[in-house]
């Protein structure tokens, strides 16, 4: 039995990174009867979005980083300091305690002094956004962006280098990171649910992904005033958290209220996927993108921009799914209805599909994580 330690900040979010997780941690426990404990720095007293395993030990070490997302400037910097120097002392006093055998952290503000833990464990970063992203931001502190990216990175790739091993999603993002000679290719876990066509035929697209800049459902709505235009009887439906205010405006200028319904997020995204007839990804980039190969999980073809980094290590063009260049919103447009107005390439592309998605299995990816990285004997002790 190993003893495998994650750290990341919560489990409350209904994201990506906290299914991915939850789904890999209950494997482990589960399945692979390893001990297994997750460390988090918020949310403390909140359950996890995601069922989590009883054997999944959790430790909140109820730090707070989240008091700080809407302090000014200053003042984030004068409690980011003495947070991160708690941090610091509770993760170490924790992490010697626990003597994992491996430690896997996300990469979020214990990457700057977790290689300096000297607990005995094999320290693996893991990470969830291509390289371009990782420390990409927008808003006030633009005019600096380009120097602190830079300065920021720089920094990171110090701190990799310490690291055992390096995962990361796709080759793509595999390909941009020469720095680093402790890189290892694993895509995420991904759940999926299979379904018959039963429920097939409600003339329904959906769309997943939280309301922000990086899922382009602006562009989604603006190639979806075509689609309304010739098939006005089909429904868009997009599930995600965030405020989605931004985007209920464009729907209303737009003159689309009729057909597009922007909803919050569902903890049963599985059956809304099964009563949708086509799935569609109009994200600027990914990390990977998890919603593909859930829709595809249960039988629905994907229509997807080729976008940084994931769709196209996932969708095989015309086959069992469909890539549009990024950002063209009137060729998505034309692939959607393609996918309308053919209920055969919709029902043989989705059956295609659903035979891709089997790949992302946890069986199959955790065997990679044996393979690739849970290889070197647990330490003495």
């Amino acid at each position: 039995m190993r003893k495998i330690v994650y750290i990341t900040p919560s489990l409350y979010c209904a994201g990506g990174i906290e299914r991915v997780l939850t789904a890999k941690m209950n494997y482990l426990a589960e399945v692979m009867g390893e001990e297994v404990t997750v460390i988090l720095t918020d949310g403390a007293g909140k359950e996890p979005y995601f069922p989590l395993s009883p054997k999944v030990k959790v430790i909140n070490l109820n730090i707070g980083f989240e008091e700080m997302w809407n302090r000014p400037l200053l003042e984030k910097i004068r409690i980011s300091h003495k947070k991160e120097a708690c941090y610091r002392k509770q993760l170490e006093e924790t992490l010697m305690t626990l003597r994992a055998d491996y430690v896997i952290t996300t990469l979020r503000r214990e990457i700057n002094f977790l290689s300096k833990i000297n607990d005995g464990s094999i320290k693996i970063g893991e990470m969830h956004i291509n390289r371009k992203h990782f420390r990409n931001f927008e808003g006030r502190y633009f005019p600096f962006k380009r120097l602190i990216t830079y300065l920021w990175m720089r920094q990171l790739i110090t701190q990799l280098k310490l690291l055992n091993r390096v995962v990361v999603l796709t080759e793509d993002d595999r390909r941009q990171w020469p720095e680093l000679n402790n890189l290892e290719c694993i895509p995420n876990v991904v759940e999926t649910r299979e379904y018959d066509d039963a429920l097939r035929g409600m003339k329904r697209v959906i769309a997943v992904g939280r309301y922000c800049y990086q899922k382009g459902f602006d562009l989604l709505i603006e190639a979806w005033r075509e689609v309304a235009r010739q098939r006005p009887d089909w429904t868009l439906e997009i599930y995600g958290a965030g405020d989605s205010t931004p985007y209920q405006q464009l729907v209303d200028k737009a003159e689309l209220t009729a057909s597009v319904h922007l909803c919050g997020p569902s903890s049963d995204i599985f059956n809304h996927y099964a009563s949708s007839d086509i799935m569609v990804l109009s994200s600027r980039f990914e990390g990977f993108g998890l919603v593909i190969v859930e829709a595809m999980g249960t039988g629905l073809p994907v229509v997807a921009f080729d976008c940084e980094c994931g769709p196209r290590e996932i969708i095989t063009d015309m086959e069992d799914g469909i890539l549009v260049r990024p950002e063209d919103t009137e060729k998505l447009a034309e692939q959607l209805l393609l996918l309308i107005n053919d209920g055969e390439l919709r029902r043989k592309m989705g059956e295609k599909a659903r035979i891709k998605a089997k790949a992302y299995a946890p069986e199959n990816i955790m065997r990679q994580w044996y393979d690739k990285v849970f290889t070197q004997p647990s330490p003495v002790r």
